[in-house]
């Protein structure tokens, strides 16, 4: 009995020795590189529109899906105040208005990451207008701006006025993006990946100085420039995107106004067909005077300081051909691929998703419908070219999903596709398999090691 205790004991020992060795070999080879969690990175973009402003934050992992972030929207801020071309006789209030909406944001972006959270202001047709009337006080107005930026503990990238095809062509990024035209998650994948079926939008925009028209054209296509190519998610896009200054709702009602009155015999009381019946505005000629898109040399738009009184008429027949002499479509003479103005744009082909500069609906605005609706119709038909059948595959929209629609998530896809994706940071570590083995021998090790233990004790 004895003996065999000793045998067992000496044999139990040996199985011992030989599995801490294996154990100790497995804790020493094959050591791999083990990635770690991809970081959450930020970013912030300020749509500086001609009527309002708003600060959109955005957020996506530092490993980029095909070079390019997938990026989610985190909040979304309007500026209170009118757009920043606005302060063109106060430069400092515009850089003053950003304040309280770059507050808000910081408290959505951890402490620790807010200095590299690259953060840049897009102005747009009605910071475009205002370069063309006063070029220094457009300067001065980005200049206050990144004066403010800096006062603030972020990466701030620049204040620049970007062009209209640049806001036509991002405008078009955001709403594919956003109804995951580009990329798709895929549960079964577990990952993202591009729909079998992609169906590319197209992208039309009614800004309040402008309005922009991008899409995917079905052949050949004569005017291409470099705003229009872009790759996202590992494919290539080249897209048509036209970008027209002054034909935005605000400059339209502004334009349609002046027309009126020099067409008028009385210099005093001037009848508008597309206002409501017994509505009246009074304007003062100086209002022709601040924009490009009104040039007021005509000498019956002098003395500036003279009113004019606007009459409503609710005549709709009327309404639409004043609106129609603002397009110069005999410039197109028999062409059909040509809008107005004599500018070229392929036959429109696909879904159109159309979206518009106004936050919400506001009652002083009213009065004026008649002439919108009748501008985008005319823009839509006329210009475009919708037709009936086409018509349909308009979709009217402010959001797609849970974020707003608009150029500023474009850009920041676009951009992120600029920004080099950083190194997954990297452990030591083991296989995971041979790691589980190296747990269970060396677990299966202290259990035998136990059971010698006590044997030799009773021993």
């Amino acid at each position: 009995m004895f003996a065999n205790k000793k045998l067992f004991t000496t044999t139990l020992l040996g199985v011992l020795v030989t599995l801490s060795i294996i154990a100790l070999v497995l804790s020493l080879v094959k050591i791999e590189d083990v990635a770690l969690p991809p970081t959450v990175k930020y970013g912030m973009v300020f749509d500086a529109g001609s009527s309002h402003t708003s600060l959109y934050v955005y957020e996506w992992d530092s490993d980029k899906e095909n070079d390019t972030g997938v990026v989610s929207q985190t909040l979304s801020c309007d500026v209170q105040g009118p757009g920043i071309s606005s302060y063109a006789n106060n430069p400092p209030k515009a850089g003053d208005s950003l304040k309280e909406c770059l507050d808000k944001a910081l408290k959505v972006v951890p402490a620790e990451k807010q200095r590299d959270v690259p953060v840049y202001l897009g102005a747009t047709a009605g910071m475009r207008l205002l370069r063309l009337r006063n070029s220094s006080a457009a300067d001065q107005i980005l200049a206050e701006i990144a004066k403010t930026m800096q006062e603030y503990p972020v990466a701030f990238r620049g204040a620049r006025i970007i062009t209209g095809e640049e806001e036509g062509a991002y405008g078009w990024i955001t709403i594919n993006y956003l109804l995951e035209s580009f990329t798709k998650y895929s549960p079964k994948a577990h990952t993202w990946v591009r729909p079998e079926a992609a169906n590319i939008l197209g992208a039309l925009d009614l800004g309040g100085a402008s309005t922009q028209i991008s899409f995917i054209p079905k052949g050949s296509v004569i005017n291409w420039n470099e705003t229009s190519r872009f790759m996202l998610y590992g494919y290539n896009y080249n897209i048509y995107t036209h970008s027209y200054l002054c034909y935005g709702q605000n400059e339209m009602v502004k334009r349609l106004a002046k027309e009126l009155i020099l067409e008028s015999s009385s210099s005093t009381r001037v009848e508008h067909p597309c206002y409501p019946k017994d509505y009246n505005e009074t304007i003062s000629l100086s209002s022709f005077h601040t924009s490009p898109c009104t040039n007021a040399s005509d000498p019956r738009l002098y003395p500036s300081d003279r009113n004019v009184t606007l009459e409503g008429r609710g005549n709709a027949s009327g309404c639409l051909v004043a609106i129609r002499k603002l397009f110069n479509f005999s410039a197109c003479g028999q062409s059909q691929d040509c809008t107005f103005d004599g500018v070229y744009q392929p036959p429109i082909s696909g879904q159109f998703f159309l979206s518009s500069s106004y936050p919400e609906e506001n009652p002083e605005r009213l009065p004026k419908y008649c002439a919108n609706a009748n501008y985008i119709l005319t823009l839509l038909l006329d210009a475009y070219k919708f037709n009936e059948s086409s018509w349909n595959n308009i979709v009217f929209q402010m959001k797609a999903g849970s974020a707003d629609v608009g150029w500023t998530l474009g850009y920041m896809l676009n951009l992120t596709n600029m920004i080099p994706a950083e190194a997954p940071g990297l452990l030591k570590g083991q296989a995971p398999s041979l790691w589980a083995a190296a747990v269970a021998f060396i677990t299966l090790t202290l259990a035998l090691g136990l059971v010698a233990l006590l044997l030799l004790l009773r021993v």
